[in-house]
């Protein structure tokens, strides 16, 4: 008698299809994901309001230069740690050409003059102290000039 060999070896038939079918809903949901993080990082670029551009560290900030007008050594630096912990973005710190500055100034740069009076009124000090002087040369919103009034601004007041 002959004996059957009974095998075990089943080859399976993976259908050609079946690995295409999968390999188009990984690529829908892979691009699924992209076009909503696309449209996620769209809205909030363009999304912000003026009023949020202060609260939020990760959203664009004024960024403005504070310049010693006073002679007072290390004031500009406190209102400098001032400013920045208060999400103003200090690109530059130096000396004023004169230190016989009175009062304060703040020179709004550009267009958006809003930024100027949100600095003014972060420090205290009024409307009438912000200058209008647009400049496209200047990469920067706001240029602050610390005048000899220097210990009525609120960073500044000796507590």
């Amino acid at each position: 008698m002959r004996e059957k060999k009974i095998s075990t070896d089943k080859k399976v038939d993976i259908p050609k299809n079946l690995i295409l079918n999968i390999s188009i809903v990984v690529l829908i949901l892979i691009n699924t994901v992209l076009g909503y993080t696309t449209f996620k990082a769209a809205s909030l670029k363009f999304g912000n309001s003026s009023d949020d551009l202060l609260i939020d560290s990760t959203k664009a900030r004024i960024q403005i230069e504070v310049l010693n007008g006073c002679g007072v050594s290390g004031i500009a630096d406190k209102l400098t740690d001032y400013l920045r912990v208060n999400y103003i973005d200090v690109v530059n710190l130096g000396n004023y050409r004169s230190f016989e500055i009175e009062n304060s100034i703040i020179i709004s740069r550009n267009d958006k003059i809003i930024n100027a009076e949100k600095v003014a009124a972060l420090v205290g000090l009024d409307e009438n102290s912000i200058i209008q002087q647009t400049n496209s040369d200047y990469l920067l919103d706001v240029t602050f000039i610390l005048g000899k009034d220097y210990r009525n601004l609120i960073p500044l007041k000796k507590r």
